[in-house]
């Protein structure tokens, strides 16, 4: 880590995410909202959006950057409501096309995990969408285990699809 909370990378840094990198943020979420079965949701996110989540997520929102450009980000936030969840977040990783198969997503994911079990976080859910086999191979090899199969619980562009759990635990107590 780098006195300014960044991480150099293959080709650039993760640091912590802040208002500036709201548009690119919202701009690669937006991406795989519209254009993939990634996640259920339909609904584009506004760079304002995505600034307040910044901005509330402050030690749980992370960017990667090269050549000047956000590549990819991580965040994390809490799985359920209620004091029994407290210690268990859900985390969201979104990659740029061209950044995919770099090792850039491990990083993210590392800074991630890392920062949760620091916080005494206990647990960290991947919740993955069954159009997208590759992210859950990509979460077994940094340790999720696959934990439940929610059958055709999403729907979008016209198709059911299954939501898969995988948890990685943090901490030992």
């Amino acid at each position: 880590m780098q006195d300014d909370g960044s991480a150099a990378l293959r080709g650039g840094v993760i640091r912590p995410a802040g208002a500036q990198d709201a548009a690119a943020v919202a701009a690669l979420w937006n991406g795989m909202i519209r254009d993939s079965l990634s996640t259920f949701t339909t609904e584009e996110k506004t760079p304002e959006e995505i600034a307040a989540l910044i901005a509330a997520r402050a030690n749980a929102f992370w960017v990667a950057e090269g050549e000047g450009a956000v590549l990819g980000f991580v965040t994390y936030g809490s799985f359920r409501g209620g004091p029994g969840y407290a210690a268990t977040v859900e985390h969201s990783i979104v990659l740029s096309e061209a950044a995919q198969g770099q090792g850039l997503g491990r990083d993210l994911m590392t800074q991630a995990i890392e920062a949760a079990a620091a916080q005494g976080r206990h647990t960290m859910v991947a919740a993955i969408s069954s159009a997208n086999p590759g992210a859950v191979t990509f979460h077994e090899k940094l340790g999720f285990a696959q934990v439940g199969r929610m059958p055709e619980v999403g729907r979008k562009h016209g198709q059911w699809l299954d939501l898969i759990l995988m948890q990685k635990t943090l901490t030992a107590s």
